[in-house]
């Protein structure tokens, strides 16, 4: 061709250069094969050893499989059960925060996941259990307080679940726990609120009382913080607005004890 390069390769017309052709390819072909079947084989292995160690409530040995299979194996179908697995497997360990970590990595990995569910529920469980710690147990805390750091990122999580996915197997169970978590919160406002009272600071005290009566309304500690409410109304010498809601606390809750209101007298010298 006048003014171009021509470009060509050649194709072998030998029939033994175009049997050996074939052959290289078929060749090829299967030993990708074979190593596709040891990638499924292995990974079945090792899926079926940790499956088996959880069932065993071997959980350890289970964390030790499902996290070589996931390191070994990470583009398998297997490797994508082992993430869930691994999630229960933390939790069953007592190791909330790596159980809560799992969750959060296959949350993020698999937003759309059918199982998604799973893995909120979980982290939220994780939380949970978090805040009920075994040391905390041994040596009796009153949770309410503490810092309520897991209980909000629990309720956080269940309250996630309950909108994300109302009609998933977990919801019920995480609407009972947001209750208890809902409680646990207002206990903690109550506590902080009379830490307040005890250290003459009343309008801190009627500012987190208040809090909780507004955010809470519903919760046993709502009684007292209506009771709270009113002794710091008299301590800072509102009458009328200590009087208006001792009416409310007697009116909702008529079994509340409060103590006769003692007014400054006249005369008091400061």
């Amino acid at each position: 061709v006048s003014g171009a390069t021509k470009y060509c390769f050649a194709v072998p017309t030998q029939p033994w250069r175009l049997l050996g052709l074939v052959a290289l390819t078929l060749l090829l072909a299967a030993c990708w094969g074979r190593k596709d079947r040891d990638i499924v084989s292995g990974a079945d292995q090792l899926y079926e050893l940790a499956h088996k160690s959880l069932n065993n409530r071997n959980y350890g040995n289970a964390i030790q499989y499902y996290e070589n299979l996931e390191a070994r194996y990470p583009f398998s179908n297997q490797a994508k059960q082992a993430q869930l697995d691994l999630i229960y497997a933390y939790f069953k360990n007592g190791e909330p925060e790596a159980a809560i970590d799992a969750a959060e990595q296959f949350e993020r990995e698999n937003p759309t996941h059918p199982r998604a569910d799973y893995a909120i529920y979980m982290r939220g469980l994780a939380q949970f259990t978090g805040q009920h710690g075994r040391i905390y147990r041994w040596v009796r805390v009153d949770l309410s307080e503490r810092p309520p750091v897991e209980a909000m990122d629990a309720f956080a999580a269940f309250a996630e679940l309950v909108y994300r996915f109302p009609e998933s197997r977990y919801t019920p169970d995480a609407r009972q726990r947001m209750i208890f978590l809902r409680n646990r919160l207002a206990d903690h406002e109550i506590h902080v609120a009379n830490y307040y009272m005890e250290r003459n600071a009343y309008a801190a005290a009627l500012n987190r009382a208040t809090y909780c009566m507004q955010t809470f309304d519903g919760a046993p500690a709502v009684a007292e913080a209506l009771l709270i409410i009113v002794k710091a109304y008299r301590k800072l010498g509102m009458w009328d607005l200590a009087e208006d809601t001792e009416k409310v606390l007697l009116k909702n809750y008529p079994d509340a004890g409060l103590p006769e209101p003692k007014k400054d007298s006249w005369y008091k010298f400061w």
